[in-house]
């Protein structure tokens, strides 16, 4: 701070109805809103470009929202306060928002939605509204120290000093450290005394330590459907085995319900009877191998190994009802201990974050401190994968657009 100490002395501040910290998909939201409403707004931003999580997401198509958002599909540590944000800006407002502009996307699965073409365009069109709603916008300014005052908040910068009534931060978590994330907003909320909910990563690969990954390596590169259970949530999606552990959208989703020191749990065959499946294969093609039998329902690698693992690559004649069992549980009742995951570098969003107790849920102001905002991923609301996060970008930088 010692490069920018002092700047106040030395020159007049920049003065802003509102400051929004982040040019993300939420602060953008924030911005426009509070622009329409006659406030004059003024976004910063560390990168030189804006958007950055927006232009990279779903491949260059952004999952920019999911037809199926509930609240039931974010975590937190209270699971009603994304209620009132999500019911008063809904995916079905952001999607009216791209069809004005002729925006085309299609839905890929279980209501993701992607752009046809570029996530440029919805990046173009957040800036065209930004632009017409009177808010400028500066890149590549580093926020500074921050000082409350008497009518708002003063905000250093190593070109100058803000000066506004309402500041909303919208630095995002701590996910992508290679695009810039920080804690800069957890450093904020503790300035100016609220409460963390302990940040850690969220939607990230599980690693598997020594001796589970050596017998995990063979199958390194291989996808397979599985219902994967972590705490209370199963998730039935793709899982794919790495050379760190599992990776693949059902792992990514249980991630985040994942406690450390605590077992998931995985069925390679979700809504299959193993068990009952194996037994009829054996009477009606009992010199077939185990291998044979576990590939009608599982990819042939995959079989090969829980054929060798459980029970020995045999004829099915040759296994009793006692050794089938035993198969069938280690295909759909395998319980494994994760050492963790591959953390911040790989993790597509942070759970946790700024305390919801400490936020009005209407319009994410901070509870005593009249004129502070925090929204989109700082919040201690995560969603699940599918474009639910950016949905609450939308839904939380719409909210606080109406008051700041």
């Amino acid at each position: 701070m010692s490069s920018i100490s002092g700047l106040r002395d030395t020159m007049a501040p920049t003065v802003t109805d509102v400051l929004v910290i982040g040019a993300g998909a939420a602060g953008l939201m924030c911005a426009i809103e509070a622009g329409r409403r006659g406030r004059r707004v003024l976004v910063i931003d560390h990168n030189h470009a804006p958007a950055e999580k927006i232009r990279i997401s779903g491949g260059g198509r952004c999952n920019f929202t999911n037809l199926h958002c509930r609240p039931d599909a974010f975590l937190s540590n209270n699971p009603q306060f994304c209620v009132s944000a999500l019911r008063r800006f809904s995916q079905h407002d952001f999607i009216a928002r791209l069809e004005a502009r002729q925006i085309a996307y299609h839905e890929k699965t279980a209501g993701q939605l992607f752009c046809d073409g570029s996530a440029k365009q919805i990046i173009a069109m957040l800036l065209s509204d930004l632009h017409d709603a009177g808010a400028d916008l500066k890149l590549g300014v580093i926020p500074g120290a921050i000082e409350s005052t008497s009518d708002g908040f003063i905000v250093e910068t190593a070109s100058e000093t803000v000066a506004c009534s309402s500041l909303v931060i919208a630095t995002g978590g701590k996910s992508i450290p290679k695009m810039g994330a920080s804690g800069y907003a957890y450093d904020v909320a503790l300035q100016f005394g609220l409460r963390l909910v302990s940040p850690r990563p969220g939607l990230v690969p599980f690693t598997v330590g020594p001796p589970a990954l050596d017998a995990l390596s063979a199958l390194a590169g291989l996808s397979t459907r599985a219902r994967v259970t972590a705490g209370e949530k199963s998730f039935e999606e793709g899982l794919l085995f790495t050379h760190r552990g599992l990776s693949g959208p059902a792992v990514l989703q249980a991630s985040s319900y994942w406690k450390e020191t605590s077992d998931v749990f995985i069925d390679l065959a979700p809504g299959r009877d193993v068990l009952a499946d194996l037994k009829f294969a054996r009477q009606e093609r009992p010199k077939a191998s185990l291998t044979s039998g576990l590939s009608d329902m599982l990819p042939r690698r995959l079989a090969l190994h829980l054929a060798e693992t459980t029970a020995g690559d045999l004829r099915l004649a040759d296994l009793s009802d006692l050794k089938l069992r035993r198969v069938a549980e280690a295909v759909q009742a395998w319980r494994l201990r994760p050492s963790g995951t591959e953390g911040w570098r790989t993790a597509e969003v942070t759970v946790g974050g700024v305390d919801t107790r400490d936020l009005s849920s209407q319009t994410l102001e901070a509870k005593g401190r009249k004129g502070l905002f925090f929204i989109g991923e700082c919040v201690d609301v995560t969603g699940w994968l599918g474009g639910y996060n950016f949905q609450w970008a939308w839904s939380s930088g719409w909210a606080a657009g109406q008051c700041a």
